[in-house]
């Protein structure tokens, strides 16, 4: 008999009763090709992918492309591999709904963290509130390229405008840096803020975040140098 025999049945029944606590990272992934690879041995795959990614969050974080550089790895598996980090996000934005009110710096970290989980690319997104900073909609305005994202101003005007909020949150990330805003993030957010400036909306803040870390422009007191020079306050 293979020693292999039963072993899926045996980190089945190891999840269900215990939960992932007890897996090592390899495992994880065994049992999540399991479902992909429905017959033979995963888990030297699950160890191929332990290598050339060096982590299981790297691992999670991959584009199906590069899944599919390690032996093993079909389309069916890097879908499947893809598709765990997907709804973990879609897991907490639907859990963040809840906190509708954006009224600290803490509720707007948390609420706009989610947006970004797995991304591996920039991307900007604008949070449009009314006068209570009660949400109102949330857009993705742009996603693109590691230090090469740009979106139009122009563009979320409108949709702030569209959407009658008072207030703004923008926020953006940091994929392979700390979320410490530079000199780019704070001429954008100038921008923005003297656009909005006209219309009677204020940017209640720009949310900086870089893995599970966020920085808030206002906090650091970038926003409210910016709104001074401008006569806001």
């Amino acid at each position: 008999m293979s020693i292999h025999s039963g072993h899926r049945e045996r980190l089945r029944t190891q999840f269900l009763e215990h939960g992932l606590d007890s897996f090592a990272d390899h495992q994880v992934l065994e049992l999540l090709l399991f479902f992909a690879m429905r017959q033979g041995d995963v888990n030297p795959t699950a160890h191929g992918l332990m290598r050339h990614f060096g982590s299981l969050s790297a691992v999670l974080e991959a584009s199906p492309q590069d899944l599919s550089e390690v032996k093993g790895v079909g389309e069916v598996s890097a879908c499947l591999i893809r598709l765990v980090t997907e709804l973990g996000r879609r897991y907490q934005l639907d859990k963040g709904k809840a906190e509708r009110i954006l009224d600290t710096t803490e509720r707007m970290g948390q609420y706009v963290l989610p947006l970004f989980h797995g991304l591996t690319d920039e991307a900007v997104y604008l949070v449009c509130l009314d006068g209570g900073l009660k949400v109102l909609h949330r857009e993705k305005l742009a996603q693109g390229s590691v230090n090469a994202i740009n979106f139009s101003i122009r563009r979320a005007v409108e949709i702030a405008l569209k959407r009658k909020a008072v207030y703004v949150v923008l926020s953006h990330n940091h994929p392979s840096g700390l979320a410490l805003p530079n000199m780019t993030d704070i001429t954008t957010t100038e921008q923005f803020m003297t656009a909005l400036a006209p219309l009677s909306i204020r940017l209640a803040d720009h949310i900086i975040v870089a893995g599970d870390d966020f920085v808030s422009l206002r906090d650091s007191g970038h926003l409210v140098k910016i709104e001074r020079q401008l006569g806001l306050t």
